[in-house]
């Protein structure tokens, strides 16, 4: 059974075809660029106005942008977004040098709730160099299930295992070291 269109249904207009109302406020530092939706949703966008290498030094956003109906990319030295991608970039997906998140990749380190990096440390991280969380992988690993060359878990696969059942003389030497180095750095 098909249903019959109803003038006001035929009347309404294409929001996306509008032109968008945002408040604008322009700071010294940057544009601050906001829309409310009818439903309570809102929208903002942060563009600072020092540029470096092409990308704005931050970069924030927040909801959907009113003109796509769609999130908008961080893209920043500072990115901060639902999705963030610069030097340094936070957000529930985040990609960049430097990544904080729910998914991260940082190309030089990564802390996520599933992170991959040269340095990882997430529930789930891949690390190159050093990973640890719930399942690691790395060089070094540390973990609760890990796989490495030196590896302290519970379960682990590696060269020199430091688990519950097996203490590698090797292993257990790399992380007393690699504990008074980290102790050293903190005091």
């Amino acid at each position: 059974m098909r249903r019959r269109l109803t003038d006001e249904k035929l009347c309404m207009k294409n929001q996306l075809l509008e032109k968008v109302d945002y408040k604008i406020e322009e700071t010294p530092r940057g544009v601050w660029r906001s829309f409310m939706y009818p439903s309570g949703e809102y929208f903002t966008e942060y563009r600072s106005n020092t540029v470096l290498f092409g990308l704005p030094l931050v970069h924030f956003t927040r909801g959907k942008c009113p003109e796509t109906g769609r999130r908008i990319v961080a893209k920043g030295i500072f990115a901060l977004g639902r999705i963030a991608v610069g030097v340094v970039a936070v957000g529930q997906a985040a990609a960049g040098l430097v990544a904080f998140g729910q998914a991260g990749v940082g190309l030089l380190f990564c802390l996520a709730q599933a992170c991959a990096g040269l340095i990882a440390f997430g529930q789930l991280a891949v690390g190159v160099h050093f990973g640890a969380g719930q399942v690691a992988t790395g060089t070094t690993a540390l973990g609760q299930f890990a796989v490495g060359k030196y590896v302290l878990a519970q379960l682990g696969a590696g060269q020199y295992l430091w688990t519950t059942q097996h203490s590698d003389p090797v292993a257990v030497q790399h992380f007393h070291e690699l504990w008074v180095r980290i102790s050293s750095l903190l005091h």
